[in-house]
């Protein structure tokens, strides 16, 4: 029984062509699943399927690369994504109620995101901030002692963002 690949051909042709990049090689497979995310921004089954093929290997195997490294992800993450630090640093100062109250706010989870796309959360182990705990990242950005009555006034800055 063969899987159906379900995505426009030009995605297929995009991640065909990220495996060339890389001489359709599997010793190559976590720099093919890296530039293949930050194209996509997530690894679904029928992406893992194509790199599968295109490289000729199991399709279990890459599965167990995406679940096996945390960086790697098979849901979409939103437009802003959150990562809130549970190092010890950070946990001892308070990270989980700044955990809470963005989940709060936003009505998700950790390794949810909102119907509007806008925001994910996630949770890291050290972000090297220790000084600053407890510390958040919102895309690339870093906020620093983070308190959980400031988390309301940090989501409005993304939410004017978007007019």
């Amino acid at each position: 029984m063969e899987n159906k690949i379900c995505m426009p051909k030009c995605k297929v042709e995009e991640i065909q062509g990220i495996c060339r990049e890389f001489n359709n090689d599997p010793g190559e497979l976590i720099n093919i699943l890296h530039r293949t995310q930050s194209l996509l921004g997530y690894l679904p089954m029928e992406v893992q399927e194509v790199i599968a093929e295109e490289i000729n290997i199991p399709a279990a195997k890459i599965y167990g690369v995406v679940t096996f490294y945390s960086y790697f992800t098979m849901l979409p993450k939103g437009k802003y994504p959150i990562s809130i630090c549970m190092g010890t640093a950070c946990y001892v100062r308070g990270a989980e109620k700044v955990l809470d109250e963005f989940k709060r706010q936003l009505g998700i989870g950790v390794g949810e995101t909102t119907d509007d796309g806008l925001f994910s959360i996630d949770c890291l182990r050290c972000v090297g901030a220790c000084g600053l705990a407890p510390v958040v990242t919102i895309g690339s950005k870093v906020y620093g002692r983070l308190a959980p009555e400031k988390v309301r006034d940090v989501l409005s800055d993304y939410y004017l963002r978007e007019g």
